[in-house]
């Protein structure tokens, strides 16, 4: 097997972002009576589950506590030769703690010891746990590979370890760890908008959205070590990509309530809450994560945090938490972003005009903008055109959930022959998702449908493509498939905006699902 170092790399763009670092650690959900698979003739009892040192690891991966998590772990890995279950939590721990700080200095001796747990798996016996551990450690390998941007071998390991997972899956049926990670591999791949699609062919990958979601749910929901990053995986997709938000939010906040002190399930409940726009509830869940030296820092919730304030109005409060995650994180993504959101507070806490020019002429410092936030944010600084403060403050306000005040700030805007061609499309847009935040569907449809109408069908901003999706999903919750689908394919049409990936994955993903 050809890897890292002795292969070569090529650096470019590339990025795993700072959420996929939770979501790919694993957790452990209450064993339920459901009817099992039939079984190879090696048992999961034999050789498909953790065993009972790893398992306390990996349930401190889970929390976050990376420091604990080694030394459960030290006994197991010392013995010669180290089994295939306490190397796979080895480098879980590993991943978690690279991806979580995002920093360079640790990539090295990471990868490294990737490499060397994959020889160690090399020369095991053969059992589905050995080929699980190596085909999940190859993908971690490659996801590391690309968030700091050795494309070529990070493509190679990528397309390694899904092709291994296929066929731990082929061997093993009823070894649920596999479905679980190839469900999530089939969903990532076969999700792809069509512009994706000659790199899916130059590494020679397809996948069925479909069929990784079946796999995903088929690992939801029967017990093994795993199954409760199969239920959280399952969940999110379906409130990201389908509108469902009710099932995660549900399961997040039970995992929370089971387990207070895990510092992932307090990242989750504060993530899905941020999401779908429950200002208050995410921000109560960021005060109330539990905290300590033993936890691995994760400054990304600082950043979360300072959004969360800026959306009610608490700027100084924002400021000092985006100057906090500037400080503690050592990545490259959201940078910029958090640039732009220290103008926001700046400028709408009305500091003085030296402070508002600082953190603007921040956004233009050297960095990556593969982050469709950091886009959005260095786009804004090269088109140098000055926000509506009506404007930005309903979009915050609608953000945060704070949905009546959105409306009422929007009563003050007033179109005059000088406004600009961009706010008078924004303005509808606005009122249509405050309209939507409050179940008013009648008048989000009309506001919505003027928002297209303002726009043509050639505005290089994001409002109209984003309108017509959410017609989309509305005329689908309305029994409305034709509407729907003319409304999906309408989002897709639209040239380039600052978030045409995420809504050109939606609402293809939304007509797969129509057909």
């Amino acid at each position: 097997m050809v890897r890292g170092k002795a292969a070569g790399r090529w650096k470019g763009a590339g990025r795993v972002g700072g959420v996929a670092a939770c979501l790919l650690l694993s957790g452990f959900a209450p064993r339920q009576a459901v009817p099992a698979l039939e079984q190879p003739a090696e048992t999961a009892a034999s050789a498909g589950e953790l065993t009972p040192s790893s398992r306390r690891a990996y349930a401190e991966v889970l929390k976050l506590r990376l420091g604990s998590a080694r030394e459960l772990l030290r006994p197991e890995l010392t013995s010669t030769p180290a089994a295939p279950a306490p190397l796979l939590v080895a480098n879980c721990v590993d991943f978690a703690d690279l991806l979580l700080s995002q920093d360079a200095a640790r990539y090295e001796a990471i990868e490294t010891a990737q490499e060397a747990r994959l020889s160690a798996l090399d020369r095991a016996p053969a059992s589905a746990m050995r080929d699980y551990a190596r085909a999940e450690i190859t993908l971690h390998l490659g996801l590391c590979q690309l968030l700091f941007k050795h494309l070529v071998m990070g493509g190679y390991h990528l397309r390694s370890g899904y092709r291994q997972m296929q066929d731990v899956v082929k061997h093993y049926p009823a070894f649920l760890p596999a479905r679980k990670t190839l469900g999530v591999c089939q969903f990532a791949i076969g999700s792809l908008p069509e512009g994706y699609h000659w790199l899916l062919s130059l590494l020679g990958l397809t996948a069925n959205s479909s069929e990784g979601l079946k796999n995903l749910a088929l690992a939801a929901a029967q017990p093994h070590d795993f199954q409760t990053e199969s239920q959280i995986y399952l969940s999110l997709i379906r409130e990201g990509y389908y509108k469902k938000p009710e099932e995660a939010l549900r399961l997040v906040e039970r995992l929370h309530a089971q387990q207070p002190d895990n510092l992932l399930f307090s990242y989750l409940l504060i993530s899905i809450n941020k999401r779908q726009h429950h200002g208050e509830a995410a921000l109560a869940a960021y005060r109330a994560r539990p905290t300590g030296p033993g936890y691995v820092p994760v400054p990304y919730l600082r950043h979360m945090a300072a959004d969360l304030l800026l959306y009610k109005g608490d700027y100084a409060d924002s400021e000092r938490e985006n100057l906090a995650f500037l400080r503690e994180y050592r990545g490259v993504h959201y940078r910029k972003d958090a640039a732009f959101k220290l103008y926001l507070a700046a400028w709408l806490g009305r500091e003085p005009a030296a402070a508002v020019a600082r953190y603007r002429a921040q956004i233009n410092q050297p960095g990556p903008t593969d982050v469709e936030e950091d886009n959005y944010a260095q786009h804004y600084y090269h088109e140098a055109v000055a926000l509506n403060p009506i404007l930005t403050r309903a979009r915050l306000l609608t953000d945060g959930g704070y949905n009546r005040q959105a409306l009422a700030t929007l009563r003050s805007f007033r179109a005059t022959p000088a406004t600009l061609w961009r706010d008078r499309i924004e303005e509808p847009y606005r009122r249509a998702r405050a309209f939507q935040g409050l179940g008013r569907l009648d008048s989000a449809w009309f506001y919505f449908e003027r928002t297209q109408t303002v726009a043509g069908p050639k505005a290089p901003y994001y409002f109209a493509p984003q309108a017509a999706l959410q017609q989309g999903y509305l005329a689908l919750e309305a029994g409305k498939k034709a509407q729907a689908r003319l409304y999906f394919e309408k989002a897709l049409h639209y040239p380039w905006h600052e978030y045409k990936n995420s809504t050109d994955a939606k609402a293809t993903l939304a007509l797969r699902e129509l057909k």
